[in-house]
């Protein structure tokens, strides 16, 4: 009650009844996204399925599915999915389990469940159920948030989820990690417990690198792609970051995307985005998405309630994070993890997920106060 009779208060005080700067964001990302995936994906949509369009027409039916669950997601007031964070919780649980069991096989990895002609990966899912069940914990239990057995106990949470997910998809399981520890951090009063947690964490991923012997693999095609068949795609997306220049080669021009870059409009889009668009081209996209984490801190910063802010706190760590490891990765700063680039890369239930946390994040944005 007291969020709604805020966000009248503002509406009657003539604030903006949403963050039209955030919205702003995601469209042209959107926009973006599409333009580039047709440019990208063009010939591998022609060889495969004799139809360049191919992959457009199914990321524009995901992606105007997810507009529209943006825009109703924006209209729910964002404490009423409070109530809903453990069940939304246990059904990420049981969706990456079934996966175990029932998922499909892509490329060596198990990360869908098919759902008659329809199918998606429940990792994305898991993404928005964490953030709102430690969103919903922390603002409950912020005052003891300084204590180090009140954080790991937040923090052990989500290693249900981090365990099932990181069996087939190590990337989402670090993102999911990373999430958490961002929206500990922020709610905890001091900072040295983290070296701590830090330490831990580092252990826990050398352990779970070394479980299967294909992870330490990434680590020695990281370390010397050229000695490696595997590290062909690396290569590639290097030659095509190269080869663009300051300004680009221009739009559709790129050379590496016809089959040079293996699946060129999943992981490795970024690489193409600086071959036709160069390095002004992808500086301007990296500022966009910085502007977005910039307006979504700014709705934690100024909104009424500390579920809110924690909402919208991990919607930003989610994205930045996503971002970073993406381009450290094309740019092999790090090992291959296949993580997408968010509202860019090709992916339907990835677009559909992140369009419904900007709806989250809207709706939060209805309740700051300036």
């Amino acid at each position: 009650m007291a969020g709604r009779e805020t966000a009248k208060k503002a509406k009657k005080q003539g604030r903006e009844p949403f963050d039209y700067g955030l919205m702003l964001c995601v469209l042209i990302l959107v926009v973006f996204g599409l333009v580039v995936l047709y440019s990208t994906s063009a010939y591998n949509g022609r060889v495969k399925f004799a139809d360049s369009a191919y992959y457009l027409k199914k990321q524009f039916f995901a992606t105007s599915l997810g507009l529209a669950a943006m825009y109703g997601v924006s209209k729910i007031d964002y404490h009423k999915w409070e109530r809903l964070a453990w069940l939304g919780y246990l059904v990420s649980i049981l969706l990456s389990t079934a996966v175990l069991f029932f998922g499909d096989e892509y490329n060596g990895s198990k990360r869908w469940l098919s759902l008659g002609p329809l199918s998606f990966q429940p990792s994305e899912f898991a993404k928005v159920a964490v953030i709102l069940l430690l969103a919903s914990v922390i603002s409950r239990r912020v005052r003891k948030m300084k204590s180090l057995k009140q954080m790991f106990l937040v923090m052990l949470l989500i290693l249900p989820i981090v365990g099932l997910v990181g069996t087939n998809n190590l990337s989402t399981a670090i993102i999911i990690m990373g999430i958490a520890v961002i929206l500990v951090f922020v709610a905890s009063p001091k900072y040295l417990q983290f070296v701590a947690m830090g330490g831990l964490g580092v252990g826990f991923l050398a352990i779970f690198l070394s479980v299967e012997s294909y992870r330490l693999e990434r680590l020695a095609i990281w370390r010397n792609p050229e000695a490696y068949e595997k590290g062909y795609q690396t290569l590639q997306g290097l030659y095509a970051i190269g080869s663009g220049g300051l300004f680009g080669v221009g739009y559709g021009q790129s050379m590496q995307k016809l089959g040079f870059v293996p699946e060129a409009q999943n992981d490795m889009i970024f690489s193409i985005i600086c071959e036709e668009f160069g390095l002004v081209g992808a500086a301007l996209l990296m500022l966009l998405f910085l502007l977005m984490g910039w307006r979504l801190l700014m709705i934690a910063v100024h909104v009424t309630d500390l579920f809110g802010c924690m909402i919208a706190v991990g919607i930003m760590g989610h994205i930045l994070i996503q971002v970073i490891l993406n381009i450290a990765v094309v740019t092999n700063t790090i090992p291959n993890t296949g993580i997408t680039l968010p509202f860019i890369s090709y992916g339907g239930t990835s677009v559909l997920f992140l369009l419904s946390e900007m709806g989250l994040a809207l709706n939060v944005s209805r309740h700051v106060t300036k």
